[in-house]
């Protein structure tokens, strides 16, 4: 009896449906991942990108004491700069998305397809704030092209594959996982970046991280390194952007516009969150709402707390921005936020930043201290290009030369005072630009800094 009891519980502590076969077709008998690789691979192609730039010749260069004092100094000459880096074919008429950083002010673009095809290209658009470019084939028809997929549903552990020309070597394909998601600020870019331990290498940039269906994840675009090469810690730039960006440059559009939200915040700590009576520190805190920002008209006010975006967790200002971009201009969006009486939610309106009031641009021309200067009044629509706050006014410094740019005046400065007169439009400087004196005194904000500038001609 003792002998048959060992035995049931034997029994019982084995797997009910355990079952032992052996392997039936070559597939079960080894992982490959070759036919993803052939049905992504003719997709991703090699870019090789040429610009012109000025080097500038001293009579000093390489003088270890000299070259300190006439750094700057001497005539110019013109080198060919190359880069070489990757894209994707993202629709059979030719459209190629890749890194702002690798073709972004090329004067010549030359696309190496996977079967040896070559094709000179042109740059439609490029935003170098998410590190995207988007080229044309010149006579290309019927080309591979990869699929988008949804990036909102990839999740860590997710297996992915890094298509790419790494340091020039021929096209490479690595094999990874995901490993995280909404990183922030890292790489050439910023906003929102899927996180990858799949090899990615110099060369690499503005390829393909794709899934195991073959669906293109996102574009590979930097890496955290001290070396130069891969540690396992790459960056790829979510599908859901790469799908609007390409929508715009597809309907003519040489620049990408971003939806305009008119707020600032900050992610949510533990700190605030107890202050505010949360359970949990979710969610981007607002701080400051433009009397014109769609979230304003939606009733969000300072204070509130963001915590989703068309059903997507948002915690950090970064992640806010890339959850807009990705939505595009012209949709609208679901949010979902705290209030000082709850949960609420609203429907935003995604609009472009508003060009009201007019800039009114003004060059100044004229034979005086301003000359080469370009100013225009602070709107919405001015803001978000030079990336001022967004309770912004007056008006800015949009370039600065000859004259201008020798008494250090820059691009982005806010003009405050001429002379001791206030500036509040365009017309006040083209006023102060014309007075009769050799005495000058400019106050400027620069990133928040109170600049006084005096000087004499």
């Amino acid at each position: 009896m003792l002998r048959l009891a060992i035995v049931a519980c034997l029994c019982l502590a084995l797997p009910l449906h355990a079952e032992t076969r052996v392997p039936e077709s070559p597939t079960e008998i080894s992982l490959s991942f070759a036919p993803v690789v052939k049905a992504t691979a003719p997709a991703v192609v090699n870019i090789y990108a040429s610009r012109e730039v000025e080097d500038r010749l001293s009579p000093f260069a390489g003088d270890p004491f000299f070259d300190q004092f006439f750094e700057g100094f001497g005539q110019t000459q013109p080198r060919v700069q190359n880069s070489l880096g990757s894209g994707v074919i993202v629709s059979p008429a030719g459209i190629v998305v890749s890194n702002y950083h690798v073709v972004g002010q090329a004067t010549e673009i030359r696309v190496v397809l996977n079967d040896r095809r070559e094709y000179a290209a042109d740059l439609i658009l490029g935003d170098k704030e998410s590190d995207l470019a988007v080229l044309r084939l010149q006579g290309a028809a019927d080309l591979p092209a990869l699929r988008l997929r949804d990036s909102d549903q990839v999740e860590v552990g997710d297996l992915v594959l890094a298509i790419g020309n790494p340091f020039g070597v021929g096209q490479t394909v690595s094999q990874g996982i995901v490993s995280g998601l909404a990183r922030s600020s890292v790489g050439q870019g910023r906003g929102y970046f899927i996180q990858t331990d799949a090899a990615i290498n110099p060369g690499n940039s503005g390829g393909a991280l794709v899934d195991m269906q073959g669906r293109l994840v996102g574009i590979n675009t930097a890496i955290l390194t001290r070396s130069g090469g891969s540690n396992g810690i790459g960056f790829a730039i979510p599908a859901n952007l790469v799908q609007t960006v390409v929508a715009q440059a597809q309907s003519g559009a040489s620049r990408f516009t971003r939806p305009w939200s008119g707020v600032t915040g900050q992610a949510m700590d533990a700190g605030m969150a107890e202050a505010m009576g949360l359970p949990r520190p979710d969610g981007v805190l607002l701080s400051n709402i433009h009397p014109e920002s769609p979230f304003a008209k939606a009733g969000l006010r300072p204070g509130d707390v963001v915590v989703s975006i068309a059903g997507e967790p948002t915690n950090t200002p970064q992640e806010m921005i890339f959850r807009l971009a990705a939505l595009g201009v012209g949709t609208k969006a679901r949010v979902t936020y705290l209030h000082e009486d709850g949960e609420a939610s609203a429907e935003i309106a995604l609009i472009a930043p508003p060009e009201q009031p007019p800039r009114d641009p003004v060059t100044i021309t004229d034979a005086s201290a301003l000359r080469g200067l370009s100013v225009a009044r602070i709107n919405p629509a001015v803001s978000a290009e030079m990336g001022l706050p967004v309770d912004a006014t007056g008006v800015v410094v949009t370039e600065a030369q000859g004259l201008a740019a020798q008494i250090g005046l820059r691009a982005g400065d806010v003009l405050l005072a001429i002379n001791n007169r206030p500036v509040t439009s365009p017309q006040d400087v083209a006023k102060a630009a014309v007075e009769p004196t050799r005495r000058w005194a400019i106050d400027v904000n620069r990133g928040g800094q109170i600049i006084r500038m005096r000087f004499r001609l």
